[in-house]
């Protein structure tokens, strides 16, 4: 997240307002509920897993024990358990 100056976006009117709650802080203004974003919408973090889980399961289905799973794709067995059992 990087930070903008309140000096660029806020009139000084309103700027003068905020300071007399937090004069001098670094306050965080969320977004508002409509325009929030899901985790990994900016990035292809979640087709990269979807990708990830699907070659879980082909393996899987090849013969692969979870043992060997979890030891090939860096993850828990319990991990790995989760997500054949999600895609069955």
């Amino acid at each position: 997240m990087s930070y903008t100056k309140a000096e660029r976006v806020l009139p000084e009117e309103l700027i003068r307002m905020i300071q007399e709650y937090a004069d001098g802080i670094c306050l965080y203004i969320p977004r508002k509920k409509n325009s929030r974003r899901k985790w990994g919408e900016n990035t292809d973090t979640l087709s990269e897993i979807a990708k990830r889980n699907n070659m879980i399961c082909e393996d899987h289905q090849n013969g692969m024990s979870i043992e060997m799973l979890a030891e090939k794709y860096f993850l828990s067995e319990k991990s790995i358990q989760r997500i054949i059992y999600r895609k069955n």
